[in-house]
């Protein structure tokens, strides 16, 4: 470590301890200061073993709205501590490789006439090249998975993606590379290259990674190229499965201006990681001459996916040959499937899990394309008539966004709403505004949406006092129904007392399908704990007491709220 730096930046390395370097090593045992940019990595808990004493960022990351804000503010706090002493400062990998906090000290460092020193140590990189045994000479790019809509891999190349850090991110470079490559083409994914017991490499179809429950910040893709005939085939293939007519890319149009020839060797630096572009000749890299440009894209808005293929698919399980339970289904006999996909969604949502949420409006959107199929078979409509006719409707029911009305809060969005559907009904017989409320609604949704009806028109208590006292008055009904012991008015009661509440909820702002629902959910949770109980004596439920039971229920009452 040059005693005269003010600063030292050293690489820790893929993760091994045996991958530090001795210079690095005796640099981490020789300093007083020492900042990690992170704590998530295999060789900091050997570290902390071996008695070295280090403070890492890590709280930056979950302070910051963003990774700029947090490399930003960790160049800072280095710069500061190096105007009153010696400051190590040791990042993953190699600190010349995707790393902007070091761009961002050596930069500010610059500026103040703070010397650095940079000790290297083995990039992530090296540790891939060895596990994969990759050649990097024979032409390979290294592209930051976070920035392929501003440099893409060439296809033509093999690459590593990098940056893969969760499964999220790993969603997100999937569907951007399958806009290039067919959503079959092979990929390894890498776990903790070089780290032994933790190292983890496998193979898949492109559309497969985000399936991957073990991907995290220690993950990279590697791409092979696509050969000329894999290409002209891939292309074909994925072009097929999503509808779309051949031409360049897969999904988008990627044209490319020549800044000049990539030589062999050559590095680009763009944002937070390290392209790598070794080319030895256009005839080996398979590209046909054409050479390395900036992309441009056509059309943003376009939908990457189009119904096409999930219709065609459908058309085939119908059809001559195809799927015999799917050929058996009517509209009457899909209705308990469409409610049935309907609330898996809601679950979903309630879970909050983005790929259930995923999977389960495919399974909805399924059954849209189901009925609109047997539709097209019985010549009454089909999918087309289906989004044309929701087109035409959201266009013709939001003039305050095609049109020249103006609408200047959500209230006043409503109500001409509810004027356009008058006008829409204007020709006919006169109907209820009610009539529009469907009745196979579940019951505390349609009682809702009921209320919600009239109150649009002014039929409605001024605030929820009217309705708290409503619903006082039902109890009251019910409990002289109870006396009398007249069946048929305790249910018209019960149904009364019900519809109250619905009121009583919307006028407090609650939702009350979803708060029926959390309390269900809520009885499940307590009934779980009161049947864990009863195992853990050995017995079953049935042979404990209601009074045994009940203190069960409060004690998780009481769990709930610690």
């Amino acid at each position: 470590m040059p005693s005269h730096a003010r600063i030292t930046i050293a690489g820790l390395g893929a993760g091994a301890s045996s991958g530090l370097t001795m210079g690095v090593w005796e640099a981490l045992r020789g300093s007083a200061c020492i900042y990690l940019r992170t704590g998530k990595h295999p060789v900091v808990e050997w570290l902390r073993n071996q008695g070295i004493n280090f403070q890492t960022f890590d709280g930056f990351y979950d302070e910051a709205s963003s990774f700029g804000e947090v490399y930003e503010r960790i160049a800072g706090q280095v710069i500061e501590e190096a105007r009153r002493a010696h400051v190590l400062y040791a990042v993953p990998g190699h600190p010349l490789v995707a790393e902007e906090s070091v761009r961002l000290i050596i930069e500010k460092a610059e500026e103040e006439g703070l010397e650095v020193a940079v000790l290297p140590a083995v990039s992530f990189l090296d540790a891939i090249y060895t596990s994969l045994r990759l050649d990097p000479g024979r032409g390979l790019q290294v592209v930051d998975g976070l920035r392929l809509e501003d440099r893409p891999p060439l296809p033509a190349r093999p690459a590593v993606i990098t940056q893969v850090y969760s499964r999220l991110v790993a969603s997100d470079v999937k569907l951007y590379l399958m806009e290039i490559y067919p959503p079959e083409h092979p990929v390894t994914v890498v776990r903790a290259a070089g780290i032994t017991g933790e190292e983890r490499i496998e193979t898949h179809p492109l559309f497969e990674i985000d399936r991957l429950d073990w991907v995290d910040h220690l993950t990279s893709v590697y791409i092979p190229e696509l050969r000329r005939g894999d290409w002209d085939v891939g292309r074909e293939k994925s072009d097929e499965l999503r509808g779309i007519t051949t031409g360049s890319s897969y999904g988008k149009d990627i044209s490319y201006e020549t800044p000049g020839q990539a030589g062999g060797g050559q590095e680009e630096t763009d944002g937070e990681i390290e392209v790598v572009e070794v080319i030895e000749d256009d005839e080996q890299a398979g590209w046909d001459g054409d050479e390395l440009r900036e992309p441009t894209y056509e059309d943003e808005t376009e939908s990457r996916f189009p119904l096409d293929p999930l219709v065609n698919i459908m058309a085939r399980l119908r059809g001559e040959g195809g799927c015999p339970w799917d050929r058996e289904q009517d509209h009457q006999s899909l209705k308990p499937y469409l409610i049935e996909e309907a609330y898996e969604v809601l679950e979903a949502l309630d879970e909050e899990d983005m790929y259930k949420i995923c999977e389960e409006l495919g399974d909805l959107l399924l059954q849209i394309v189901f009925h609109a199929q047997i539709a097209k078979e019985n010549r009454q409509f089909d999918i087309n008539d289906v989004i044309a006719g929701i087109n035409e409707k959201l266009i013709r029911r939001h003039p305050h966004v095609f049109g020249s009305v103006n609408a200047r809060d959500s209230r006043e969005v409503l109500v001409n709403w509810e004027k356009i559907k008058a006008k829409e009904r204007e020709g006919g017989a006169p109907k209820s505004l009610l009539v529009s409320i469907p009745s196979a609604l579940p019951a505390l949704m349609r009682a809702n949406k009921l209320q919600k009806a009239a109150a649009r028109v002014g039929f409605d208590w001024p605030d929820y006092q009217g309705a708290y006292d409503k619903t006082q008055e039902e109890l009251s009904e019910l409990k002289s129904a109870i006396i009398a012991g007249d069946r048929l008015e305790i249910e018209e009661e019960v149904g009364d007392l019900i519809f109250s509440t619905v009121n009583l909820a919307r006028l407090l702002g609650i939702e009350p399908e979803g708060a029926l629902s959390k309390t269900s959910a809520k009885f499940i949770r307590r009934f779980e704990y009161v049947e864990n109980m009863a195992r853990t004596k050995g017995k079953d439920l049935s042979h404990f007491t209601l009074a045994e039971m009940d203190e069960w229920w409060e004690e998780a009452k009481k769990a709930e709220k610690i």
